[in-house]
């Protein structure tokens, strides 16, 4: 049988990227970015999904890639004036947010990973990506744990999937808090408006967030619209949205589903049920993409009085890994 997948190393513009083709559909990672999924393509059906950078756009991307693409956040979102304890272990992370005075979303979307393999097989295309944290490694001063991570993304029939490990190979336990600022472009056809989108999350409660963008640990109502994210759908620039909320399951899954109602096509993003959180921002409902971002973590969560469990703060002992999955695909709606 003829192989109809490959997987080969380019160029994204004029950034260095790992190429995966299957069948229909097209996706490119950049090592050196961050380890960010940074196109998936449907080219049979002119679907552009992620927010890509135009090549005149690089330089302020590279600059800033959280973004476009499948950004990596260790660890995810703010933390009070980049300081928190665990494990009686005192943390400091440089304040990178002026307007909170927090810090914002960790090292690793900007660092440069290994590509440690890349292939085709009968069922598939791939490639395997990781960076391992030591006490030569830049990112050891905030961080003094010695572990890696590693993604595999892969191009199949099934669509576009994500494996994420976090493996603790050092004396001491870490924390684990981990999130994916996945930016969606809506639209995502060609021919389509803002207008022809609604999507559904498989959220439960807001968060309240502080003036800094940090949770209080208390609930807030839904809205009579925010209540339409988990049943009926609106559409996702229906107002200004940079919202906390803990995850719930539809039939088992934790997931986004964005539905193109011109087409009749629906993108499903099943995240994982280890995602206990989401972040949600619409780019102050530009119309052009949003980010629906499954989160381990608690945004703070080490600063939180909360139960860990509660809050999704995971502590990874020493020889211990952290592992989840994830997959973007379309169906017909």
């Amino acid at each position: 049988m003829a192989t109809i997948g490959k997987a080969f190393e380019g160029t994204f513009h004029d950034e260095s990227a790992v190429w995966l083709q299957w069948g229909q559909y097209e996706a490119a990672v950049l090592p050196n970015v961050g380890a960010n999924l940074i196109a998936f393509r449907d080219h049979e059906r002119h679907l552009t999904i992620l927010r890509e950078p135009t090549a005149a756009d690089m330089d302020s991307f590279r600059a800033n890639p959280g973004i476009h693409g499948i950004p990596v956040l260790f660890p995810p979102n703010r933390y009070e004036d980049g300081k928190f304890t665990f494990n009686g272990v005192n943390y400091q992370f440089p304040v990178n947010e002026e307007a909170t005075g927090n810090h914002l979303h960790g090292f690793f979307h900007t660092a440069r990973w290994n590509v440690d393999e890349f292939n085709v097989t009968a069922a598939e295309s791939y490639v395997v990506l990781s960076i391992t944290i030591n006490n030569g490694h830049e990112i050891y001063q905030y961080l003094p744990h010695e572990f890696t991570i590693k993604l595999r993304y892969s191009l199949s029939e099934l669509g576009l999937a994500q494996q994420v490990t976090v493996h603790n190979h050092g004396e001491t336990a870490m924390p684990c808090m981990i999130a994916f600022h996945t930016a969606i472009n809506a639209p995502f056809a060609e021919g389509s408006t803002a207008d022809d989108y609604t999507y559904t999350l498989t959220i439960k409660d807001r968060w309240e967030l502080n003036e800094r963008m940090l949770p209080t640990g208390k609930y807030q109502p839904l809205t009579d619209e925010e209540a339409k994210m988990s049943t009926t759908g609106l559409n996702p620039f229906w107002s200004e949205m940079d919202n906390h909320y803990t995850s719930s399951t539809k039939n088992g899954r934790n997931m986004m589903e964005l539905t193109d109602r011109r087409l009749g096509l629906k993108l499903i993003y099943d995240v994982g049920t280890a995602y206990k959180q989401w972040m949600i921002w619409n780019n102050g409902a530009s119309g052009e993409f949003f980010c629906p971002e499954p989160q381990l973590n608690l945004v703070n969560a080490p600063n939180s009085t909360l139960p860990a469990e509660e809050i999704g703060l995971v502590t990874l002992e020493p020889g211990q890994i952290w592992e989840e999955t994830s997959r973007l695909y379309i169906i017909k709606a």
